[in-house]
């Protein structure tokens, strides 16, 4: 009933800490009516990073948690550690087949070109991508009324757009260097790129002499994902005891769970004016 919404709610208000203790991969944003987003900007593949994102939550206990991940990728936010390795180290003939199927000849082939690279750190380290996904996912679930969201924009569209950019002597030699992607990787390695995303780094150095390939790769999801957050910023509205009371609105807060790569370009779209059809 209305009292045990309320009682709830007032129990996550006073865990809510008024000065949180944030790690220094956390980016607070203020939206125009006083909502709060707290970015937490992540190496994919780092223990540091599953920490943050739990102590930020903790922290802040928010109203909705943002994550980089769309619905084509949402399964790894429920399969265990181990699964999420061996399939993540796989890039079989039927992978290959659906991704194909669901986005084309050149999209397909561009998926498990950079599935590979994701292989590679993933055999490299020893560890499943994702993890800090996961564990928002998790701690999200222990704060009360806190909603989850998928922020990134839809990998196969990312793909189309990445390959129509492309000329297709661009397209061979970037497949080229991504088939002979072998340089071993250590976790010091990843621990000392977090301020900026390993595969990112990666993906950029790749990807650094095709301009038209990182603004449809990082900044336009740069845009979506701003925007995605902003639309989670909205006035989180009290429950009522009754219909007689009148309505009480009070600003929102939003933790954001996002690659280091992309904190810089969220950080400069904040206030400007996002247009998501036009990507």
């Amino acid at each position: 009933d209305a009292d045990a919404l309320t009682l709830l709610l007032e129990m996550k208000l006073r865990r809510r800490r008024e000065r949180p203790s944030l790690p220094r991969t956390v980016t607070e944003l203020v939206a125009e009516d006083g909502s709060r987003v707290y970015v937490v900007g992540t190496a994919h593949f780092s223990d540091d990073s599953r920490k943050d994102v739990v102590k930020t939550i903790r922290e802040v206990q928010p109203d909705v948690v943002v994550v980089e991940l769309c619905q084509y990728r949402v399964s790894m936010l429920k399969m265990d550690e181990g699964a999420l390795l061996r399939e993540a180290k796989e890039i079989s003939l039927e992978k290959l087949q659906q991704a194909v199927r669901q986005n084309g000849v050149m999209s397909g082939l561009m998926q498990m070109l950079l599935l590979k690279v994701s292989a590679h750190i993933t055999e490299q380290l020893g560890m499943a991508p994702g993890g800090e996904f996961r564990e928002a996912f998790k701690e999200a679930s222990k704060v009360p009324f806190c909603k989850f969201h998928l922020g990134d924009r839809p990998i196969p569209v990312t793909f189309k757009r990445a390959i129509a950019a492309l000329s297709f002597w661009q397209k061979v030699k970037l497949a080229w260097g991504l088939c002979f992607l072998s340089d071993p990787i250590s976790k010091d390695d990843v621990e000392r790129c977090k301020r900026k995303d390993l595969l990112e780094q990666m993906m950029a150095e790749m990807v650094g002499e095709f301009p038209d390939l990182h603004r449809t790769i990082v900044s336009e999801r740069d845009v979506y994902l701003t925007y995605m957050l902003r639309q989670a910023a909205r006035r989180l509205e009290l429950p009522r005891a009754s219909d007689a009371e009148p309505r009480k609105c009070v600003p929102s807060v939003v933790v954001g769970v996002v690659g280091m790569g992309h904190v810089p370009g969220i950080e400069k779209n904040w206030t400007t004016d996002l247009n998501i059809q036009e990507i």
